[in-house]
């Protein structure tokens, strides 16, 4: 059975930093809206297990679903196909080199996206301070590929990631795994089970589970200037 959780909390553009206690919300996970998208409050909602998903024309919606899905090395997925992809020299694979073009990459879906033109300028704004990450993959001299995340100490939350060639998003997906946890990541949050994801290894965690092991992560100091790309 479903839980069912109290109705969302709104939240004043340019008030109080806070958000209510997540396992409030109920399995889908909607625990605020409104508020604004300063990087003090992202950065707040990530250390706290809370992320924004919402579409043009709404207030931003502030999600912490149960269960959560996540990433390790242990149960990454990597098929014999996507190793010689890897091993082949087909991609060139690059770290915080296009931030930006990455995450309008991801928002260029025929569907509609939840990547606005707001949520771009926040995310490039936290790129800017050191906050939040991304992987390109380059064919030849076109961005065939890519992911980009926030980073709260050993927390990695992967927000997105697209491909325009072939197996371009799991060769990212890859590289993002192997090298953050080599750097000392310790929690790889991936939001949301999908087909794709589960084909890779993501498995999903409760959010009560979640939440327990998020401050730990949050506090443990990582330093991704330099990141050493491996797979």
């Amino acid at each position: 059975m479903r839980r069912r959780g109290r109705r969302p909390v709104l939240l004043l553009p340019g008030g109080p930093i806070a958000f209510p206690d997540p396992e409030l919300a109920d399995d889908e996970g909607l625990l605020a809206i409104g508020g604004d998208l300063s990087s003090e409050r992202l950065l707040f909602a990530y250390e706290h297990g809370i992320f924004p998903w919402y579409d043009e024309g709404v207030p931003p919606l502030w999600w912490s679903p149960n269960p959560r899905a996540v990433l390790d090395p242990a149960g990454l997925h990597v098929s014999r196909s996507l190793r010689r992809v890897l091993r082949s020299g087909r991609f060139t694979i690059t770290w915080n080199r296009d931030f930006e073009r990455v995450m309008r990459c991801c928002g260029d879906r025929p569907g509609g996206t939840w990547i606005l033109p707001e949520m771009i300028d926040a995310y490039v704004r936290l790129h800017e301070s050191g906050h939040a990450h991304s992987i390109e993959v380059w064919e030849g001299s076109d961005l065939a590929g890519g992911l980009y995340g926030i980073q709260r100490g050993a927390l990695f939350a992967a927000e997105s990631m697209f491909h325009r060639s072939t197996d371009a998003s799991k060769v990212a997906l890859v590289y993002a795994v192997k090298s953050l946890f080599a750097a000392g990541t310790r929690l790889f949050d991936v939001q949301l089970l999908t087909q794709h994801l589960a084909s890779m290894g993501a498995v999903e965690v409760s959010r009560t589970e979640y939440l327990a092991r998020l401050p730990a992560a949050c506090r443990l100091p990582v330093d991704l200037d330099d990141l050493e790309l491996r797979y």
